[in-house]
Formats: structure tokens, sequence, C-alpha cells
């Protein structure tokens, strides 16, 4: 694949699923149902808008729920191709003690996706995870200074896990969010100030209207009015990685829906919502554009 500064071109966007043995089964099959579904033009089949790659580190991969899954790629060939990814995700597991203690995948496919774009902050790459997935964000040390949330019931944990990944690396800790579908850090848009500009939307904005359009996402590229300070992006966190962290299970449905309407844009978010016929619930962005 030819080297890109971004995800939004008229070509699919690529994305790596990395699964795990005991993994959650809707983690999974929910977002790559929505993805699967999304369109450029929701008018042309022939517009794919995201093509997934599954890997693992066995041919085939049990899920929790009993299912098997068959991996299209080893994780060996996965770190050998993650530069030709633009998103990653990560998705929850019943063992996130087992495979935290023997630092196993997706561990290390989690740092190397990290370290990629602290090298190469022009490319815009996303890292999402589902449910118990933020787990092993946390453990990698993805989210010092970052706002997440995970599923209710791990919270303790993953409080536990970011505050010991914090101390061990000496970084900022992180700022668990209890009360959200899905938390989004780092975004790239510059698009104007604060508040003049619609697109924004922080913590404290339940009250602001939504906006009705995506700029900068493919709707918007032709536009000479996008524009994106590269500058600004080398100087934040993890070189402007887009850090997506999901509640429980179905709440990867609404990250994966908020991820169609920042890469593709928000019409087609919505017509794979009202596909699917799924309430899509909005989470919270920090300190940034995306919406």
């Amino acid at each position: 694949m030819a080297h890109k500064t971004s995800a939004v071109a008229d070509e699919p966007i690529q994305v790596l699923f990395a699964l795990q043995p005991k993994f959650d089964l809707l983690d999974f099959a929910g977002t790559l149902e929505v993805l699967e579904w999304a369109r450029h033009d929701k008018n042309d089949e022939n517009t794919k808008a995201f093509d997934c790659t599954i890997a693992a580190s066995e041919p085939k991969v049990l899920s929790e729920q009993g299912v098997i899954i068959g991996a299209q790629i080893t994780y060996k060939e996965a770190h050998e191709r993650l530069d030709d990814f633009d998103v990653l995700v990560i998705v929850g597991s019943v063992d996130t003690d087992g495979i935290i203690k023997a630092q196993a995948e997706p561990l290390p496919v989690i740092e190397a996706f990290a370290e990629l774009q602290r090298k190469d902050y022009t490319r815009e790459r996303t890292l999402m995870s589902i449910c118990t997935g933020s787990l092993f964000l946390a453990e990698a040390g993805i989210l010092a200074g970052l706002s997440a949330t995970t599923h209710p019931d791990y919270m303790t944990k993953f409080e536990i896990l970011c505050s010991n990944a914090a101390q061990r690396d000496l970084q900022e800790r992180t700022d668990v969010v209890e009360d959200a579908r899905y938390v989004v850090n780092n975004l790239r848009f510059d698009l104007g100030d604060e508040d003049e500009n619609p697109y924004i939307r922080r913590k404290s904005d339940a009250g602001r209207r939504p906006s009705a359009a995506r700029k900068g996402s493919i709707s918007f590229k032709g536009s000479n009015g996008r524009r994106e300070s590269i500058a600004r992006r080398a100087a934040m966190r993890l070189g402007g990685l887009r850090v997506i962290t999901a509640g429980g299970i179905s709440a990867g449905l609404d990250a994966a829906l908020y991820l169609v309407s920042i890469l593709v844009d928000e019409d087609a978010a919505n017509e794979v919502a009202r596909f699917m016929q799924h309430d899509w619930i909005k989470g919270i962005v920090v300190d940034g554009l995306d919406v």
C-alpha cells in the first residue's frame, strides 16, 4: 500500500482487528458489522468504506461464547504489515489477567501501533478498544494523561492498571470516565476558534447543538476549508494518535458508528445505524473537534 497521510481517501480505510483467546464475540462482531455496512456513498454498494483484517496467534481463535473465528493473518504478519493499517481495534476478553501476566498479544501490537504514530505523526491513525480491551491499553501505558472508560464492572481494575502504569512509566495519570458510552482523545481537525466552531465538543457540552455535517471527513476532503496543523499533531500525546475507548460490549456499536462518522461522514454513520435498527448513543470527545 502506498504511504498515506490520512485515512481520508477514496480507497477503503484499512482496519486491523486483534483477537486473543476467550475474546468477547459481540465486541468483535458488533464493531465489524458496523464497519462492513459503511459506504462512502450509501447509494453505491461499490464504495465500501472499510476493509477489515483479522489477526490472531493461531489460524483459528475461540471466543468466550464458544464461536470459532478464522484469522486472516498471524500476529507476526500483522507486525510486518502494521504500517498498512489506519485503525487498530482491540476487543475485550475474560482472560485479561492471564494475557497481561504473560505480556502476550495484543499488548505488543498495541505498543507497536502507538510507536508507529510517534515516529510518523503525519499519518492519521486510530486505536480503539471495546469493553475490557481498554485494560490492555492501560497496561501498555497508552492511556497516560488521557481520558478513558471501560466496562462498568471492571472500572476498579481499570483504575488500578492505569495508576500502576503511570507510576511505572513516570507518566501522568489517566482520567477514568465512568458514565460514557465511549471516550475519544487526540482529535485531528483544526477548523477555527472554539467559540465559533460548532464541531467542538467537551464533557460540559451536553446542551450544545449537534452539527449537521462532519467537516474533515471524506465529504469535506475536496474543500479548501479543511486545514490540519501537523506541528500541532506532533506536539500531541502519542504523536496525535486518536484513542477511543468504549464501555461494555454494546457500547462498541456506538464507538464504531462514531468511527464511521469521523472517517467517512455522519450521514454514513446514521445510515448504518438506521439499517441496523440501532439507536446511536453519543459518547464524550475530550478537548477536540470530532463529532
